[in-house]
C-alpha cells in the first residue's frame, strides 16, 4: 500500500509517529515561509505542513508550486496542534510535518470548487462529475447509499431470502410505463424491451417454488423526468408466497426500521400507521399524505345545499362534493397578495378559483368572517360551519366545491403549499411512515376512455369484489399497499392474482381479448395453470429512500451518474447518433434526420 493511514484517521494517539498520506490538494496557504495544504481523501482532511527546517529545501520548492486537486503523497511525523486545534476537524488536534514529498499527478483548474460551502449549480457538476464526486456532500450520500444497501440485504438474508438477478433485457408488455426497446440484430424487427421492474420473473419464481425472493434491482423506464425520476434506477425488490397483506407489511416495516436504526441511528415506532386509499383522498386529498402536520380536509358535501353559497350549492347540485381546510391561526401569515398567488395555485390544479375566509378576532362576529365566501353564508350555515371546523380567531378556510377528484387534487395541493412553504409545519427530521392499502383496482382514463390498471393488471382483487369486475370495475378494491413518508411514496405493492381465471377476468375489464392475453401474457397464464402459490411483494424505490435519508433535493444526488432533466449523461455526451453501419446490421431506417454524423 502507498500509504499507512488515510487523510481521516490521524488524532492525538499518533503523535509522533511517522506515517504516509496520500490525497488531493483542497487548499494551500503560505505563512511567511511554513506552507499548510489541507490534504483529503474520501475519509477526511488532514492539514499538512512543509517546514523547510524539517522537509528540506527542495520539497518545500516543490509545495510552492502545488495547486488544489493535484494528488500528493507524503511522509512526515505527526505532531500536536496546540492551542491552535480546530475542533471542527475530526484531525483537528494534529498536523502532520513533511520529511517526504511526491506529487503523483498534477492537475488543471477545476472548473468549480471542491467545497462543501460552494454553489454549484446542476450542469457543470453533473458535466465533471467525477470532480462533483470529490465533493464531501456527495462523498456522504454514496456512502449512505451503500450502508443502506448492506443492511437491506443483511435483513432479508436474516429472513430467509434469496437473491434471484432476473433479465434486464425482456418481453415488451403493455401496461405499464413507456419501455426502452433494444433492436435484436439476430432476430431483425424484432425488439426486446428494458425491464421496467422484474415484475412478471419475481411472480414466476413463486411459481418455481422460491418462496422468499429479494433483489436490489436495475429499472428502466423511458418517461418525463423530475427531482425523483430518472430513466435508470434502482428497486429494492421482494416477493413472498403463502402470506397476506399484513405478512408484506410486517416485512417491509422491519426493513425500514432496521435501515433508520443502522444508519440514522433513530428509532421507528413498532408499528406503522395504516390507512385505506379512500381515508388517505378523504382527509388528506392524496394517496401519498404527509402527516408532518394536520391541515386535514373536512367534508360539507351534506352542509353546502343549506350554505346559501350558490357555488358550493351547485357543486352539490352536480354531483360533486365540498370540502374545507382550516388553517388554524394563519391570518398574519396568509396576506391577501399570498391567498391571491393560492387561488393561481388551484386554477393551475384544475379548479375555477378558490373560495377562502378569514376569521378576525371573533369568530362569532359575521363582520369578522372576511373573503370572497363569507357574505353569501347564512349564519345558521356559518355557525354550523364553525362548529365542523373547529373555527378560532386568526383562522383561514379554504374550500373546494366540483368533482371529488378535481377537490382532491386542489386541496390536496393547497394543504401541501401550505404546511411545508407558507407556514413551515413540516420539519425535515419528523419521520412519519404510513401504509396507504386498498387502492381501487382500476382506475378511469379519459385518453382511453376505458379503466386502465391503478397499480398492474396482475394485483388481486378482494375476493368480494369479483362479481363487480364486470358491472361496475370502478368500485373494485384491490389488495394493494404503498408505504408513504413524508408524502413520499418509498414503496409499493400488492398481493398478486395466482389463478388464471381471476387472471383472465380482470384483463377481461380491462379490454384484454382472449387472445391478445394469449399473445402478450401468455406465458403468465401458462404458469399460473401449473400450480402457483399465493403470492405477494413490493419495490422500494432505493434512490428516493436515500434522497430522504440523505435530506438531498433530487434523487440525482443519490447516484452516482445520473442523467439530467432531459434524459441527457452531460459527462459522456449521450445519447449520440449511430454509424449508418450499425444502423443496417440492426435492420434499422431512421426517419428522423441525426443530429451529428457518427463515424
Amino acid at each position: 500500500m502507498m500509504r499507512t493511514h488515510t487523510c481521516g484517521d490521524l488524532r492525538a494517539a499518533h503523535i509522533d509517529q511517522t506515517v504516509t498520506l496520500c490525497g488531493w490538494v483542497q487548499n494551500r496557504r503560505d505563512h511567511g515561509g511554513i506552507i499548510f495544504i489541507d490534504l483529503r481523501d474520501r475519509y477526511g482532511l488532514t492539514q499538512v505542513t512543509f517546514d523547510p527546517d524539517l522537509c528540506g529545501a527542495a520539497a518545500h520548492e516543490q509545495a510552492n508550486r502545488i495547486r488544489s486537486e493535484w494528488v500528493l503523497k507524503v511522509t512526515g511525523t505527526v505532531k500536536s496542534r496546540g492551542d491552535r486545534k480546530n475542533p471542527n476537524l475530526a484531525t483537528g488536534e494534529i498536523e502532520l510535518f513533511v520529511t517526504g514529498l511526491e506529487i503523483l499527478n498534477q492537475a488543471a483548474t477545476p472548473p468549480f470548487e471542491i467545497d462543501d460551502h460552494v454553489k454549484v449549480s446542476e450542469e457543470p457538476r453533473l458535466k465533471s462529475r467525477f470532480l462533483d464526486l470529490r465533493r464531501a456532500p456527495m462523498q456522504r450520500n454514496l456512502i449512505t447509499r451503500h450502508q443502506v444497501m448492506q443492511v437491506v440485504r443483511r435483513y432479508f438474508d436474516a429472513n430467509q431470502f434469496l437473491e434471484v438477478e432476473t433479465p434486464t433485457l425482456c418481453k415488451y408488455t403493455p401496461g405499464g410505463a413507456r419501455n426502452f426497446l433494444v433492436p435484436s440484430r439476430m432476430q431483425p424487427g424484432s425488439f426486446y424491451a428494458m425491464a421496467e421492474s422484474p415484475q412478471l420473473f419475481k411472480q414466476l419464481l413463486m411459481v418455481g417454488g422460491y418462496d422468499r425472493y429479494i433483489q436490489i434491482a436495475r429499472c428502466y423506464r423511458d418517461e418525463d423526468l423530475r427531482n425523483d425520476r430518472q430513466p435508470e434506477f434502482t428497486q429494492i425488490d421482494l416477493e413472498m408466497s403463502f402470506i397476506d397483506m399484513d405478512d408484506i407489511m410486517d416485512m417491509g416495516e422491519g426493513m425500514a426500521r432496521q435501515v433508520w436504526r443502522e444508519v440514522l441511528g433513530f428509532e421507528l415506532p413498532a408499528k406503522f400507521r395504516r390507512m385505506t386509499w379512500t381515508e388517505g383522498m378523504l382527509k388528506y386529498g392524496s394517496d401519498k399524505p404527509d402527516l408532518r402536520f394536520g391541515l386535514e380536509i373536512v367534508d360539507l358535501t351534506d352542509w353546502a345545499p343549506t350554505s346559501g353559497f350558490s357555488v358550493f350549492q351547485s357543486a352539490v347540485a352536480n354531483k360533486g362534493v365540498v370540502r374545507a381546510i382550516n388553517a388554524k391561526g394563519a391570518s398574519e401569515q396568509l396576506s391577501r397578495r399570498t391567498l391571491d398567488a393560492l387561488t393561481e395555485q388551484a386554477k393551475g390544479l384544475g379548479a375555477k378559483g378558490l373560495a377562502w375566509i378569514k376569521i378576525g378576532a371573533d369568530p362569532a362576529k359575521a363582520e369578522d368572517w372576511q373573503g370572497p365566501a363569507a357574505k353569501n353564508i347564512t349564519p345558521e350555515a356559518r355557525a354550523e360551519l364553525g362548529r365542523r371546523l373547529g373555527v378560532g380567531p386568526g383562522d383561514v378556510l379554504f374550500f373546494g366545491a366540483d368533482r371529488e377528484k378535481t377537490v382532491c387534487t386542489v386541496l390536496g395541493g393547497i394543504r401541501l403549499e401550505l404546511g411545508r412553504n407558507l407556514l413551515k409545519l413540516a420539519r425535515q427530521d419528523d419521520w412519519q411512515f404510513l401504509w396507504i392499502h386498498s387502492a381501487p383496482l382500476f382506475e378511469w382514463s379519459e385518453e382511453a376512455n376505458a379503466f386502465v390498471a391503478n397499480h398492474h393488471p396482475f394485483t388481486c382483487p378482494y375476493p368480494e369484489h369479483l362479481d363487480a369486475l364486470t358491472t361496475d370495475p370502478g368500485s373494485v378494491l384491490s389488495k394493494s399497499y404503498d408505504m408513504v413518508l413524508n408524502g413520499n411514496e418509498i414503496g409499493g405493492g400488492s398481493i398478486r392474482i395466482h389463478d388464471a381465471a381471476t387472471q383472465s377476468k380482470v384483463f377481461a375489464a380491462l379490454g384484454i381479448s382472449p387472445e391478445d392475453a394469449q399473445r402478450k401474457f401468455g406465458f403468465l397464464l401458462h404458469a399460473l395453470s401449473f400450480g402457483a402459490p399465493p403470492h405477494g411483494g413490493m419495490a422500494f424505490g432505493l434512490d428516493r429512500l436515500v434522497m430522504l435519508i440523505t435530506g438531498a433535493e433530487s434523487i440525482r444526488d443519490v447516484i452516482a451518474f445520473p442523467k439530467n432533466q432531459r434524459g441527457r449523461d452531460e459527462m459522456l455526451d449521450c445519447p449520440t447518433p449511430v454509424s449508418d453501419r450499425q444502423l443496417k446490421d440492426l435492420h434499422i431506417v431512421t426517419a428522423a434526420p441525426a443530429a451529428a454524423t457518427a463515424p
